[in-house]
């Protein structure tokens, strides 16, 4: 009897077990924004739901990566301006989310602060000249400004008063490969810094961010905290579309 029982939940959790993996694999997976490098869009605390289906499936697209195929099947092309979470080229493991600036063979270059695609200049609109950001513990003040990519895509954008990434040598996208950056522009380790994260291979994209289902601000305590949830949720984030 005791046998049996333990055979029975056993089958239950391990077929449970499977039906998660393949969620995880094949259609959406929970992502926690651990980093401000995407403020003021993304904060510290937000869950979202990215979709592996958008752009095919890699290695990357099962836990841990297992080698059980090469390049990607279902394979489409991101577009620029898309949010996307993708494994690191240092390490092919860890999880970056950053918005797809430059596609295979782009020239990206800053001059003056302004990115130039092809040596066609990113519009950028002025926001607010005085908003206040983090930048891991610390708060930076911000210039905010609305970019908009040669697609249409348009975001919002922030850039360090007091120093910004001014000027660049062009950086050139290889065959396969994209070119991300952070939107909050002086505190996010992406594409620029060709040592750390760099161009990243078509075969390392993860999935796309689609919707933000949850967010809190851990920063002021945790969830479990229900009698300060008035200061700790973020109400109007929940189910809120990520563009």
């Amino acid at each position: 009897m005791n046998k049996k029982f333990f055979i029975e939940n056993f089958k239950t959790l391990f077929y449970a077990l499977l039906i998660a993996i393949f969620i995880r694999s094949i259609f959406v997976q929970p992502f926690y924004i651990p980093s401000s490098s995407m403020e003021p869009n993304l904060l510290v605390g937000d869950r979202l739901f990215v979709t592996k289906f958008s752009y095919g499936y890699s290695k990357h697209s099962m836990p841990f990566s297992p080698p059980i195929f090469n390049g990607r099947i279902f394979s489409k092309i991101p577009k620029r301006g898309d949010i996307i979470v993708f494994k690191t080229p240092a390490d092919n493991r860890t999880d970056y989310i950053k918005r797809l600036i430059g596609l295979p063979g782009d020239s990206i270059q800053f001059i003056d602060g302004i990115i130039y695609i092809n040596e066609n200049q990113i519009l950028k609109t002025i926001v607010s000249k005085e908003d206040i950001l983090y930048c891991g513990k610390s708060k930076i003040k911000v210039m905010t400004f609305k970019e908009k990519l040669p697609n249409g895509k348009e975001y919002m954008a922030s850039y360090r008063k007091d120093f910004s990434f001014q000027n660049s040598d062009k950086f050139f996208v290889p065959k396969k490969h994209y070119f991300f950056l952070g939107d909050n522009r002086d505190c996010s380790k992406d594409s620029r810094f060709l040592s750390e994260v760099g161009y990243v291979h078509e075969d390392n994209l993860v999935g796309k961010a689609q919707i933000m289902f949850f967010s809190s601000n851990s920063r002021i305590g945790s969830v479990f905290k229900f009698w300060k949830w008035n200061e700790i949720m973020r109400f109007k984030r929940f189910f809120k579309k990520i563009r």
